[in-house]
């Protein structure tokens, strides 16, 4: 199996507003970047948008390690997420989970990989966490530039 080092960031300008995610997958000595946006999103959906994204790319199963700086994201993944899915995708307080379909995706994307979460202090100086963070603000970019001229 394959070992894969994954980084994640998710940002926006406003929240709700212009967010980009963006993220670092390296594996075997070779490093490969993604990036993408939305023209009107939240923080917290970007932050699972990048892990979808870096899993989703992943074309045969891997052991990752994947690094995020997001508490969001990690504790969903690590200590939540049963809950909702025994639940029906409701919170402790019998409310909706909040961006369930953004979990579900992730759930899925996750089936073929073993996958260790690890949290790295955002805006620290690792070298991971700040090169996927400025492909997200990529993102917050190009969304916001998109929103501008539409139809292209």
């Amino acid at each position: 199996m394959a070992e894969v080092v994954i980084y994640t960031d998710g940002a926006c300008s406003g929240n709700p507003g212009p967010g980009g995610w963006g993220a670092v997958l390296r594996w075997q000595g070779s490093e490969r970047e993604l990036h993408g946006g939305d023209p009107l999103t939240t923080n917290n959906r970007m932050e699972l948008m990048a892990a979808i994204q870096a899993l989703e790319a992943l074309r045969r199963p891997a052991a990752v390690r994947l690094y995020t700086d997001s508490k969001y994201l990690l504790d969903g993944i690590t200590k939540w997420i049963g809950g909702w899915e025994r639940n029906g995708w409701v919170t402790s307080a019998r409310q909706p989970v909040k961006n369930a379909d953004l979990w579900r995706r992730l759930v899925a994307a996750m089936d073929d990989h073993e996958i260790s979460w690890l949290w790295v202090k955002g805006h620290a100086g690792d070298a991971g966490n700040e090169r996927a963070d400025a492909l997200a603000r990529l993102g917050i970019a190009e969304a916001a530039a998109a929103a501008v001229r539409p139809g292209r």
